[in-house]
């Protein structure tokens, strides 16, 4: 009777682990075989130490058979191919069909590493296969003849009664087949089969069509992350390469139309391309480049691309004193566009054909304000289009006034609220603002969850996917040569003369103090600040002097009247009496026009209470804070936008200052208003108005009279600002002169007084001119390129503008700015140099005359301040212009106010490069790199991803610059997201965001070549993990459900009580649609239509099931959530590019 067979003993990693086993076999082992379908390389560390003891060689080490050289669904297909054509399957497989298997192999090793996480064990797991494919210790083969799906481990000892230790079953090489997933294996105790088992194995390896790939292997593992030491300059390539893909794609995609070809510059070029990029992506881009570099030119281009490649037939949008330019662009460049001002926008684009679908926008950022008649109609041309359909172009310098909604406004013309846009406001979301997005069921991935972030670099962010935008110092250090006998920048233009960038002078034009008695003087006196802080400014502010019943006793008409005066208050009071001191600020005479004009208006109002007469309303709305206007806001109130001259003709200012006057005045204006202009306002009667409005105008009235009277007509003889300009003037004799004001009323003052002093050739420009550009022409005719005898004849040597008139015009005949009064947002200043400082100026030097107190500018710091603390202690805001991605930052005021005071060189030069759009940045870079070392273009492009380094934070060869803050020890990680978004993150050594900065981050990992690499800290890979994990999270949409009244989370409750319920009772009727769509609800939010549809059946009642089988039809209907999916490929989670350590 033959021996019992021993039983043999099974492992599924449930009960029994497969490894422990195999690890105790190995560990008296002297040579093994592995037969497997997939090897993971993350799953050698679990066998890499009991491997580690054999001596190498043929007969000493682990011999690897890989049986699956393509994936289940590719066998697939070759099997039904085979079968189709009767074929055994491996009739097709010769020497160059083993190599292609062979290669692809090598691939999914790669592909593997890049894959994975990185981890301390996973490094000196790889890095020991290293060592031991080198010594020989494994060997690693690909059988081809066929697919092997055969799982075998040998071990072989030297044990005469055990010599070979068998294990079979479904467990492949990999970190889940030996440890984790349910697997079936069992250890083969018999000798027989261990021996037949054994020459299985050996035949398979000996067969022709198994090729060795350990050296394939091994090359693949050298180059990897787990490989050879970085330097930490090539990391920083790596970073700035990958966050240029945007750019690069830009400037390898698209071309420029023949006869553009040699008219651009280099970084005109790139920015034209890499805008094209993002129009034709996402449908609408930002031209953002500060003023001087030519963004009509690239508008221009742009446009022909689109209109020559796609045939989008093109409407350009822009102020009206911009037409002529623009008619001559179109002329010259063939555009074949048709050109609207903004003052036809509403009456043309209604009746707009609909195969105008490239619309580009010029000063876009007029239209910050969604609820405005051009706005509107502009939007609903575009919107009327399928997504992405209608192209925007949008042109603007200054694309950011007072609110970050001034951006969104401007993007909201092409994109949906809603669209995906695979980012989200984590500055937002860190700060608590994950709550509120999910009560307000607002998808965080959307521009309308950035619409809810007060963070700088949230916008940054956002701003990165559709703006391009570069600075002149970028221009500057990135695209001109220097020259050194003119000590200058230069731009050269395929052999056409260069163009020198000049220098900026700041000259400070001292206004001195003349008598106690000066008028000037007497304005800045404390008495007058201190009168104008306290107003009531009641007009500003008639919601709070509302009855309480004015609802119900109001009209019809009138409660819509109501409801705006509601949303204008404090924002409107804040704007007028900022006006005003700005006014102070500009002039003595403009000024007092200011008061005139603010008395006379309530004297109007006062004149309706007394008769009780319908109070008339003008532009009550947040269009009057908008900054592009350089009219006086008290005129604008009124007068809705439009001009009311007819009606101060009948009633002009009087020399005589007194009640009766001005009650004189405002009766026969009222009966204008009333009449011929009533159309052009608003009505609304003065009983649903309590008693203290008519007591705080009345109040008003007197405080500026006190000051009108004290201070008596204005005589230009005693201006002292007005004598220093003449005597700039005489001084600049025979040079073109640009003088600045923030206002038309001073424009026409200065007129008027430098003619009556004789100097014949000024005129002045403003927002209200009928033909800004002739007058342009005539003062700078040579950049204009001008050769109309008239208008060479009839020059121009003295042009005075507000900052309104400026935009858009060719300057540059001119070399010497005055700015006459100063704006409240400093960058005006910098702006004013750049009208003439501008490509084609000749003059090596551009000179900046600003006018400021003799006895220094402690006098307009101290009103301003004075002026911001009054605001801010009455809740109102502050009337500053525009501004980019920084906070109103008064230190950076007084410290350019400083410095134009000490006439100190650099003063007016543009900010570094916090302003440049991320993808020029990295791209000037990479560019830069290449330009000094052609050779790193292979180097970076052919590493691998999972890639590290690490330097020393405090290395001399790689200073980090310009954070605001020390940089702390930590890692720098480059990430694509599983939307495919590039994201940087910098993980503080105890695992906390550092900044999620994009700008700060590539400038922490800034260094150079000479930066030599040092050993990583223990826990970079953990940190790296923690980067990951951050990333992730972002991707996630779900968690949580809002607010427990929410209808998200009461439906979410509801179907998951009643799934478990049917789990109990009835689990037949528990269908997978239901699992899904509770799913559904719980990763995404409810689309707001879905959201009303469920409140109205949980307030009717509805039962469980009724509102399952609501979910599930919206969800059929995909009216249910804003399902964001994941990508349908292995790129499902997010993909570590690269990192860098700072130790």
């Amino acid at each position: 009777m033959p021996p019992a067979k021993k039983l043999s003993k099974i492992f599924d990693n449930i009960d029994q682990k497969l490894v422990d086993a195999l690890l105790k076999t190995l560990q008296n082992a002297h040579r093994a075989d592995f037969c497997i379908g997939f090897f993971r390389l993350s799953g050698w560390g679990q066998v890499a130490d009991a491997i580690d003891h054999f001596a190498g060689g043929e007969d000493a080490c682990c011999r690897v058979l890989i049986g699956m050289s393509e994936s289940p669904d590719q066998e697939l297909r070759r099997l039904q191919r085979s079968l189709r054509q009767g074929a055994d399957g491996d009739d097709d497989l010769d020497l160059a069909r083993a190599a292609q298997l062979k290669s692809r192999v090598a691939t999914a090793f790669r592909q593997q590493l890049v894959g994975m996480a990185p981890s301390n064990r996973d490094e000196a797991a790889l890095q020991r296969l290293c060592q031991q494919i080198r010594a020989g210790k494994v060997q690693v083969k690909l059988h081809l003849r066929y697919n092997l799906h055969a799982k075998i481990y040998l071990a072989y000892r030297d044990d005469p009664d055990n010599p070979v230790t068998a294990y079979l079953g479904s467990s492949n090489l990999t970190m889940s087949g030996l440890r984790i997933q349910g697997e079936l294996n069992t250890k083969i105790t018999d000798d027989l089969d261990n021996e037949k088992l054994e020459q299985w194995f050996t035949d398979r390896w000996e067969d022709e069509w198994s090729v060795d790939i350990s050296n394939d292997l091994l090359v693949a593992l050298e180059e990897s992350w787990a490989g050879v030491e970085r330097l930490p300059y090539h990391i920083f390539l790596k970073m700035a390469y990958h966050l240029a893909e945007e750019a690069r794609a830009g400037l390898n995609e698209f071309s420029l139309p023949r006869d553009f070809r040699g008219k651009l510059f280099p970084f005109q070029e790139a920015a034209v391309k890499i805008a094209a990029r993002h129009l034709n992506e996402r449908g609408g881009v930002l031209l953002g480049d500060v003023v001087g570099l030519g963004k009509t030119m690239m508008a221009s281009a742009l446009v022909r691309i689109f209109r020559d490649d796609f045939n989008l037939r093109p409407v350009i949008v822009c102020p009206k004193n911009l037409v002529p330019m623009w008619e001559q662009y179109n002329t010259d460049w063939d555009l074949g566009a048709r050109i609207i001002p903004y003052s036809l926008v509403q009456k043309e684009f209604p009746n707009l054909p609909p195969r105008y679908k490239l619309i580009v926008i010029d000063e876009s950022h007029t239209l910050r304000n969604p609820e405005g008649r051009r706005y509107t109609a502009i939007a609903d041309y575009v919107h009327a289009f399928g997504e992405k359909e209608c192209k925007v172009v949008l042109l603007s310098a200054t694309p950011y006034n007072k609110s970050y909604r001034d951006l969104s406004a401007q993007l909201r013309l092409f994109l949906p609220d809603d669209r995906d846009l695979g980012i989200r406001p984590d500055a937002y979301l860190r700060a608590g603002g994950e709550d509120d997005l999910q009560r307000a069921q607002v998808p965080p991935r959307t521009l309308r969850a950035f619409e809810q972030s007060p963070h700088a670099d949230d916008w940054r962010e956002l701003m990165r996917l559709f703006m391009v935008r570069r600075t002149r110092s970028f221009i500057k250090q990135h695209y001109a040569t220097y020259d050194p006998l003119r000590k200058r920048f230069f731009l050269d233009l395929h052999g056409a003369t260069p163009f020198y960038f000049p220098e900026r002078l700041p000259k400070t034009v001292a206004v001195p103090t003349l008598t106690p008695a000066d008028p000037y003087a007497q304005l800045y006196a404390p008495v007058v600040v201190d009168a104008i802080g306290t107003l009531s400014l009641p007009r500003y502010g008639l919601a709070t002097y509302l009855r309480s019943d004015a609802s119900r006793k109001a009209t019809a008409a009138e409660r819509p009247l109501l409801e705006n005066l509601s949303r204008a208050g404090k924002r409107l009071m804040g704007f007028c009496r900022t006006n005003l001191f700005k006014r102070l600020e500009s002039g003595g005479a403009v000024f007092l026009q200011s008061l005139d004009r603010h008395i006379l208006r309530n004297m109007i109002v006062l004149h309706a209470i007394a008769t009780h007469q319908p109070i008339p309303l003008g532009a009550q709305t947040d269009d009057l804070l908008a900054t592009d206007t350089d009219v006086d806001a008290e005129s604008a109130v009124v007068q809705e936008g439009e001009n009311d001259e007819a009606a101060e003709t009948v009633a002009p200012r009087h020399d005589t200052v007194d009640v009766a006057t001005y009650q004189r005045r405002a009766e026969q204006i009222y009966q204008i208003y009333a009449g011929p202009m009533r159309s052009r306002f608003k009505w609304i009667a003065p009983a649903l108005f309590t008693a203290q409005l008519q007591h705080d105008l009345q109040a008003d009235v007197d405080a500026l009279l006190k000051i009108l009277i004290s201070q008596g007509v204005w005589n230009p003889a005693h201006d002292a600002k007005l004598k220093a300009l003449l005597e700039v003037l005489h001084d600049l004799e025979g040079k073109k002169v640009l003088i600045f004001t923030q206002f038309a009323d001073t424009v026409d003052y200065l007129v008027t007084q430098l003619q009556a002093a004789g100097i014949a050739r000024v005129v002045g420009v403003t927002g209200q001119s009928e033909n800004p550009t002739a007058c342009v022409q005539r003062f700078s005719p040579r950049s204009n390129g001008v050769g109309d005898a008239a208008l060479l004849t009839n020059p121009i040597d003295v042009l005075i503008a507000t900052d309104v008139l400026s935009e858009g015009q060719n300057l540059q005949d001119c070399d010497q700015v005055v700015n006459f009064d100063l704006p409240w947002a400093i960058i005006r200043l910098i702006q004013r140099a750049g009208r003439v400082d501008r490509i084609g100026q000749q003059s090596d030097t551009v000179t900046c005359h600003t006018f400021l107190p003799a006895a220094g500018i402690e006098a307009i710091i101290g009103l301003r301040r004075r002026v911001r603390q009054r605001l801010k202690e009455n809740g109102e805001v502050v009337g500053t212009d525009e501004q980019f991605f920084e906070q109103d930052d008064q230190e950076q005021e007084q410290r350019l106010l400083q410095n134009l005071y000490t006439e100190t060189a650099g003063s007016l030069d543009d900010a570094e490069d916090q302003d440049v759009d991320l993808a020029s940045y990295a791209y000037q870079i990479w560019r830069n790199a290449l330009a000094a070392n052609p050779s790193l273009k292979t180097i970076i492009e052919d590493m691998p991803d999972v890639v590290y380094s690490a330097r020393r934070r405090d290395d001399p060869t790689a200073p980090i610059t310009a954070l605001p803050f020390t940089a702390p020890p930590g890692v720098l990680v480059y990430l694509k997201s599983a939307s495919g978004v590039d994201t940087l993150a910098w993980m503080h050594h105890d695992g906390t965001s550092v900044t999620q900065s994009q700008y700060a981050i590539l400038r922490a990992a800034a260094c150079t070549l000479a930066t030599p690499a040092v050993p990583r800290a223990e826990q970079h890979h953990d940190l790296v993990h923690a980067a990951f994990k951050l990333v992730e999270e972002r991707e996630a949409l779900g968690g949580g459900l809002g607010s427990p009244r929410g209808a998200r989370y009461r439906l979410y409750t509801k179907l998951t009580a009643y799934r478990d319920h049917l789990q109990a009772t009835t689990p037949l009727f528990l269908s997978e649609e239901l699992e899904r769509t509770i799913d559904e609800i719980y990763r995404f939010p409810l689309r707001p239509g879905a959201a009303d549809a469920i409140n109205r059946q949980l307030r009717s009642g509805a039962s469980a099931e009724q509102l399952a089988d609501l979910a599930k039809v919206l969800r059929d209907e995909q009216k249910l959530c804003y399902v964001q999916e994941q990508p349908d490929d292995l790129s499902v989670e997010p993909q570590i590019v690269c990192s860098l350590g700072l130790v």
